[in-house]
């Protein structure tokens, strides 16, 4: 996922930079208004109010004329009124500073499962890394190349797709998919993930994580 970091304070900028990518982001940061406006938004845009050209509610009022993309504000500015305004302008949510940097994953995670949602309600297509899933046409496409799912495979697959990049537990695959929450039948789900892997043509696609569930690589 692509962020656009608009920060004018090193001190504030470059650690938390240096974190996300560690998490798997990739990074371009600016320090003004002017050069916020002028960059690539990315995937998600963390955007500071206090810029040294321009208030940042002015940038995220144009961000949000001209684009869609999410924007998460994160300002020293912790006032309700200051919350208020950059949502009603558009923002997809408001980090306080100081703040941690899980907070900050987490958060940039959740908005962009969010903005996720909204697009798939509009095209009812998922996109996940390479896998294309046209949910009314029950298609999907690996690299362009048509996979054949049986409907218990199809509806795993959408359960994890639509949360990409995060860890769906198996109660809830079982619940959403089975229709039944008794673990002991989550035997299944192995079976129906191995058929899966396979026939996506690469393993790699949906890992295990011990102990928890499932994800799907985003």
């Amino acid at each position: 996922m692509d962020v656009l970091l608009v920060e004018d304070e090193d001190s504030i900028a470059e650690p938390l930079a240096d974190g996300l990518r560690k998490e798997g982001f990739t990074v371009a940061r600016v320090a003004t208004g002017a050069a916020a406006l002028a960059a690539p938004s990315g995937d998600i845009v963390l955007l500071d109010l206090r810029l040294p050209d321009t208030d940042g509610f002015s940038v995220c009022r144009e961000l949000r004329e001209r684009t869609d993309v999410p924007i998460i504000i994160v300002s020293a500015r912790g006032e309700e009124v200051d919350r208020v305004v950059g949502l009603e302008l558009g923002a997809d949510d408001y980090i306080v500073k100081p703040f941690g940097l899980r907070e900050v994953v987490a958060r940039i995670r959740a908005v962009a499962r969010r903005s996720a949602g909204r697009q798939r309600s509009r095209t009812n297509e998922i996109v996940a890394g390479p896998v294309v899933i046209d949910v009314q046409a029950h298609r999907v496409l690996v690299h362009g190349r048509e996979v054949h799912l049986t409907g218990k495979e199809f509806d795993l697959l959408v359960v994890l797709a639509n949360d990409a990049g995060a860890v769906v537990d198996r109660e809830r695959i079982l619940r959403e998919v089975w229709n039944t929450t008794w673990y002991g039948s989550s035997k299944t789900i192995d079976v129906h993930v191995a058929a899966l892997r396979r026939k996506l043509g690469d393993p790699t696609l949906i890992e295990t994580v011990r102990g928890i569930g499932l994800r799907m690589v985003a």
